[in-house]
């Protein structure tokens, strides 16, 4: 057993704590308030002798198995898809979820979406795309320290928003230490500045992150509020270039003034050893021809029919986001079919089982919620009798609710619990779209308080110890991670006040 491994008591005493926070958890899902008609959340209440009672229980059992699930996620990463199966064959036994419902709410859209951009992105990587990507930057002329940090900086925030966060980020970091390595550098301070401006990039589409996948097809958005005939739609990618992209930028670039003052000593050293490398005429690597242009074609193509998803639905009269997930099913295919010797090796490889199973899980958990009424009874508690609270209260609440329960654990979690009780909210007030962005931000930008914020964390962590046998202590990471979450959290916050002012702005936007 590796010597970092806790002991058995250790895990035994993390069980325990796990159980008593289950317990504590389905203690208050018992004092929830039944609804007033619990026949007509589960029909077969209508018969029993006491519907209250046993609509409670449902609760108590749906409440303690998310419970599970988020300390199982916090304590227990390699143990969380057991703790899942086993909670969702709790679920089903109980009749909190039929058959029915488990298969439809695990959203299989979504994950097929999944399936397909790994896909895509697998086939990129065995092509070469990327390796051509790092070769260019770190061969580029008159390289200076500022300008290193500036395009990394750059580098780190746009890549996810086109082939994930976990994808970029471990290949900016093989950028990152083949240059600390050249140089004979620290590579944490280098580490933590891209994945810090990853976390934020995954903000600026749909596909940077699992949590736009599911907050752009589950929201409900209503753009012309108080007008006849507007109902909510979901996001789509167009509507999350137009409005997410933006502010991702501008928190982009004021977390970037804020780590590079910082980060200026460290900067300051790798400036001085790049301005001696161009004195001597020395490159930082190795340049290797690399057929780049067939990988970018396929890579333009495909974010191209991605993009173009919601007019080609209008035109086929299909539903809301049925080409998001056909475009990158249809694009997997057709790469597999071209490159079928390296087919089984795309699905065998490339795709992330492990998440993908536990996010189906997850799905039906927090429907579960839903469905028995515990997220009725929260969003009552925010608004009671229809009394929504200002935007002025809501938008920080949720970004700052959202940021901090994501930087400790999954931030699908809290999403997938926040979704129904936002689209509550919303369905009384359609000119509180807006929080969908706030729900967004928050989940993703509260990903860089702490080491264990965000998957694309995990991996960097992971990568910098094996490489380098290098450990981020938890306050290292938390000074700047706390500066960096408030920074970026408060200009997306402000932002959302601002542009979002009234339902007649609403309306003007297209």
């Amino acid at each position: 057993m590796s010597s970092s491994a806790p002991s058995k008591r250790v895990v035994r005493i993390q069980i325990a704590a796990m159980f008593a926070v289950a317990a504590l958890a389905g203690l208050l899902a018992w004092l929830l308030p039944a609804p007033p008609d619990p026949a007509a959340v589960y029909g077969d209440l209508a018969t029993a002798v006491s519907p209250g009672r046993l609509l409670s229980v449902r609760q108590i059992a749906a409440v303690s198995v998310f419970a599970l699930i988020i300390c199982a996620t916090l304590l227990f990463e390699e143990r969380r898809l057991g703790v899942a199966f086993v909670g969702i064959a709790a679920l089903l036994s109980l009749k909190v979820l039929t058959l029915d419902e488990f298969v439809q709410h695990t959203e299989l859209h979504i994950i097929l979406l999944l399936v397909g951009m790994m896909t895509l992105v697998g086939v990129l990587k065995d092509m070469g795309f990327f390796t051509w990507i790092i070769q260019s930057i770190i061969n580029a002329k008159k390289m200076t320290g500022f300008k290193f940090v500036a395009i990394l900086m750059l580098l780190s925030g746009t890549m996810p928003g086109i082939v994930d966060e976990v994808t970029s980020i471990v290949f900016v970091l093989a950028l990152v230490f083949q240059v600390c390595d050249t140089l004979k550098l620290r590579p944490t301070p280098f580490v933590l500045m891209s994945v810090m401006a990853t976390n934020i990039g995954s903000t600026g589409t749909m596909l940077g992150n699992p949590v736009g996948i599911l907050i752009g097809t589950k929201a409900e958005y209503h753009w012309n509020p108080g007008a006849e005939g507007d109902a909510g739609v979901p996001l789509s990618f167009g509507d999350f270039i137009v409005h997410a992209t933006p502010i991702m930028f501008l928190s982009l670039l004021c977390v970037s003034a804020v780590l590079l003052l910082y980060y200026r000593r460290e900067i300051k050293l790798l400036d001085e050893r790049l301005a001696e490398r161009r004195a001597s005429h020395i490159g930082l690597g190795p340049m290797v021809a690399i057929p780049y242009k067939g990988a970018l074609a396929i890579l333009v193509a495909a974010l191209a029919f991605i993009a173009s998803h919601h007019p080609l639905e209008r035109a086929l009269g299909l539903e809301a986001n049925t080409m998001l997930v056909a475009a990158p099913l249809a694009i997997a295919g057709l790469l597999m079919f071209f490159r079928c010797h390296r087919a089984r090796h795309y699905v065998e490889s490339s795709i992330e089982w492990w998440s993908l199973l536990f996010f189906m899980m997850l799905f039906a958990v927090s429907f579960a919620l839903e469905h028995c009424g515990v997220t009725d009874v929260i969003a009552d508690r925010i608004s009671p009798d229809g009394a929504t609270p200002s935007k002025y209260v809501l938008t920080p609440a949720i970004v700052a609710v959202t940021a901090v329960g994501s930087a400790f654990v999954d931030n699908i979690v809290f999403v997938s619990t926040f979704i129904p009780i936002v689209k509550s909210i919303v369905g009384d007030a359609p000119e509180m779209s807006p929080l969908w962005w706030a729900l967004l931000f928050g989940a993703c930008f509260g990903g860089n308080i702490t080491a264990i914020g965000s998957t694309a964390n995990l991996v960097a962590i992971s990568m910098l110890g094996k490489k380098y046998s290098i450990k981020v202590a938890f306050l290292e990471w938390l000074k700047v991670g706390l500066v960096v979450g408030f920074v970026s959290c408060a200009a997306a916050t402000l932002v959302i006040l601002c542009y979002y002012k009234t339902p007649a702005v609403a309306a003007a936007i297209p």
